[in-house]
């Protein structure tokens, strides 16, 4: 059931069953179990981001990316905890869009809705990319354009077949990315404790700061990277998109945001850490997964081609999420009214395919990029993703500020899951990522996405002003009902 539904009946919008329990069906199969959203929020966790793009950040920060990734995961968890009261509030499909068009208005819904729509569409233009490199890794003799294609068609068909194949892909590809992680963890940490291969004999934790200290480069360059390192994060937020298709959202959607702050302590702080005790900072470079390059100078047989097809797993299973959620999205815009209508209709399987195979269409301009330029794709499309994730996350945020104002109130009943620190975390957050945003603007490689950003949000205000010609009753704000409870 869509909002523009419920709000066309005198049904409260969302009952007391609805609060922490069943969420207002939407037509989608919830065949996704406990086992498939831990996965995904795992996985959700572990991208390209860190696989690939930290690559080019330890060059530019050397030691000090660790404090970063560990500064933002705090973050993160801020973001994440705030979308969880929110989605103990209300379960659905659609979250940060129809929150924001709760607590903000409609216009910010379908600002909101588009952005996270553009956000993995270029998400996927980057792990697309990301793809091909690793696979020239192997087959250098294969154009990166060629790899990016297939991949993308074969990811397209398993995801217009059902959801229980996404989670289920999704399921295999996050246990590959954990295990081999925590693999190359206990490898690491072999090395360093008993000092095996080659690597042993220069391995040691003083890597960290004998080769001009934590912060090399100054404080500045490490805060540079802070937009390459919330890159590395989208994707958490999935766990949100999930809601409308789980079988228990109550249980299980609390556990997989509660265990975020390990998983970013392991995979991200404990990661890097690892490797950058091993091989010390000054031999990474930009294009190169750190990953691989570290088990290339352990020297472990085959280790590097293991670990390519690993970062390979990772950036697959990041795509597959992208037009898992792209999908969803559009239906939830569709259903508003917000988009054309017949993104609303659901295959046999229950799958928007419609909405799946223009979204396929789009990513596939990053296979056009990998033609032209192979060697600035990747950083051409993350910029642009890291710019419309920080949107989203900011609505996340600001969408929670609002509500808990409204508890407060006794306008709104209070979610079964709060956020600790209530509104005052989320006003950090807010800071932070203003903050971010201020050092992309400063750096003219990155400067560009905003000028794309500005150009988007112009297209969208053009495309709201046509729908509120067309369409009055939809850019009307409508309260919930949930209101009139108190």
């Amino acid at each position: 059931m869509t909002s523009s539904q419920v709000d066309k009946t005198d049904e409260p919008r969302f009952g007391s069953e609805a609060v922490g329990g069943d969420a207002p069906e939407e037509g989608y199969e919830r065949g996704l179990g406990s086992r498939q959203v831990q996965m995904i929020a795992i996985g959700g966790a572990i991208g390209v981001g860190l696989f690939l793009g930290a690559g080019a950040n330890i060059a530019k920060a050397g030691p000090s990316l660790i404090f970063m990734y560990a500064l933002a995961g705090v973050i993160i968890f801020f973001i994440m905890r705030a979308l969880g009261e929110l989605l103990l509030y209300r379960p659905v499909s659609g979250s940060f869009a129809e929150y924001s068009r709760e607590f903000l208005g409609p216009f910010f819904g379908y600002f909101t809705g588009w952005t996270y729509w553009l956000m993995w569409v270029v998400t996927g233009m980057a792990e697309l990319t990301a793809a091909a490199i690793y696979v020239h890794y192997w087959f250098p003799s294969i154009p990166q354009w060629v790899t990016a294609l297939v991949f993308l068609i074969v990811l397209f068909v398993a995801n217009l077949i059902s959801v229980k194949l996404f989670g289920e892909i999704e399921f295999w590809f996050s246990m590959v990315k954990v295990t081999a992680l925590i693999g190359m963890i206990v490898i690491g940490l072999g090395v360093l404790t008993f000092g095996f291969s080659s690597a042993g004999d220069t391995a040691s934790v003083a890597n960290l700061w004998q080769f001009d200290g934590f912060f090399p480069k100054g404080i500045g360059s490490s805060l540079m990277t802070l937009q390459g390192v919330m890159f590395a994060y989208l994707a958490v937020e999935l766990v949100g998109v999930t809601a409308g298709e789980s079988e228990d959202p109550e249980k299980t959607l609390p556990k997989a945001i509660n265990t975020l702050p390990w998983r970013i302590a392991l995979f991200y702080v404990g990661a890097l850490t690892v490797i950058l005790c091993v091989v010390k900072w000054t031999e990474f470079a930009p294009g190169v997964s750190p990953f691989v390059e570290a088990f290339a100078k352990i020297g472990i047989p085959a280790g590097a081609g293991i670990v390519n097809f690993v970062v390979l797993t990772a950036a697959l299973s990041s795509c597959n999420s992208g037009m898992y959620s792209t999908g969803r999205m559009l239906r939830t815009l569709a259903d508003n009214g917000e988009a054309p209508k017949v993104f609303s209709r659901l295959s046999s399987t229950k799958t928007p395919a419609l909405g799946i195979t223009v979204s396929m269409l789009f990513m596939g301009i990053g296979v056009i990029l990998n033609y032209v330029v192979p060697e600035k794709a990747f950083g051409y499309v993350t910029s642009v993703a890291t710019a419309a994730g920080i949107w989203t996350w900011l609505m996340i945020l600001v969408s929670h500020i609002l509500y808990r104002r409204a508890v407060d109130a006794g306008r709104l009943p209070a979610s079964s899951f709060p956020a600790p620190g209530g509104a005052k975390c989320s006003w950090i957050a807010v800071v932070f990522l203003l903050f971010v945003t201020g050092l992309i603007a400063y750096d003219a490689d990155s400067r560009v996405c905003l000028y794309v950003m500005a150009g988007w949000a112009a297209a969208l205000a053009i495309g709201w002003w046509v729908l509120k010609a067309r369409n009055p009753q939809v850019t009307e704000r409508r309260e919930p009902a949930f209101e009139k409870v108190g």
